[in-house]
């Protein structure tokens, strides 16, 4: 137990020391005076567009594609969690042959098969299981919100060793499809050979801008790019999914549940994990026919997923 002890302290010391450089970092560039402007200090970079396949993201690639957004993109790259709804998968391989650039697409894996997984610690010889969505976590005497690094470890990562792999030696400007109405989340890059870039937030178009442009130019509409299973879906969300999404969802949070109540998994949730904020079975909620949006979205502080 004092070996495990001092592991966790161990990993707990490097996690703040990594929160506190971040934290530096953003707070350098809040202070900056022109934030969307920053990429164009970088001398003959490449332009690449982390593409979410969602309503923001796909805007950002069809307007630079017409000429729109300049300069022309090298590529895109969509990370995959394997875990998307079928409309998107549909949706991106529809707009793949209307861009004027290739889009690569990137897996860290399952991420709904990395959750339920138990594994053996090769040191302690602990068994232990991977916990990186935001469940809610229900026990006796409260009701939390579980950490969270599934955008890190399953979007930003595979996109970050895709353009590691394509740029050489050229700098990267990375376009994200936040919108101007989802400027809080706007983040530096950390990388010493990129900047972020948010178009979209350059031209003031909001989300509602972006599915009028698709309107406009006769393209359908876009499907919201997020996880069949991910607990930042408000209601309107959940509705949308097809049932044997939602079936796929329900299977999945009994598994993640018996996961997390196995006496035998040394880092489980303290309490019962749910998808729904209600903390009800997921296939037993009634949701709501008048919620809107996403509550939660804007702790998706990454800006890569819902875009």
């Amino acid at each position: 137990m004092i070996e495990y002890s001092k592991r966790k302290e161990y990993f707990r010391n490097r996690y703040l020391k990594a929160k506190s450089q971040r934290d530096s970092i953003a707070s350098d560039w809040k202070k900056s005076d022109d934030k969307t402007m920053e990429w164009k200090s970088l001398k003959g970079p490449i332009h690449a567009i982390s593409l979410g396949a969602g309503v923001q993201s796909s805007t950002m690639a069809l307007m630079a594609s017409k000429g729109e957004i300049q300069p022309m993109p090298s590529f895109a790259i969509f990370a995959d969690t394997q875990c998307e709804p079928k409309a998107v998968y549909e949706w991106l391989e529809w707009l793949k042959p209307r861009l004027a650039f290739p889009v690569y697409v990137v897996t860290a894996g399952s991420l709904a098969e990395n959750q339920l997984r138990i594994r053996v610690s090769k040191k302690t010889g602990k068994t232990y299981a991977q916990s990186q969505i935001p469940a809610y976590v229900k026990s006796p005497d409260s009701l939390g919100l579980a950490g969270r690094s599934c955008t890190t470890d399953y979007k930003v990562k595979p996109l970050l060793r895709k353009l590691r792999e394509l740029r050489g030696e050229s700098e990267v400007v990375s376009w994200i499809g936040i919108s101007a109405d989802e400027a809080h989340r706007m983040k530096p890059s950390l990388e010493t050979w990129a900047k972020h870039r948010w178009p979209l937030v350059e031209l003031n178009m909001k989300r509602s801008d972006c599915l009028a442009w698709m309107n406009r130019n006769g393209f359908p509409q876009p499907p919201r790019s997020s996880c069949v299973f991910c607990p930042f879906h408000s209601d309107e969300e959940w509705r949308k999914l097809t049932a044997d999404e939602l079936r796929f969802s329900a299977e999945f949070e009994r598994k993640f549940q018996a996961v997390h109540a196995n006496p035998s998994v040394d880092n489980k949730l303290n309490g019962v994990p749910f998808l729904h904020r209600s903390c009800k079975p997921i296939d037993q909620v009634e949701f709501s026919n008048h919620e809107k949006g996403q509550s939660l979205w804007g702790n998706e502080c990454e800006g890569m997923c819902g875009v």
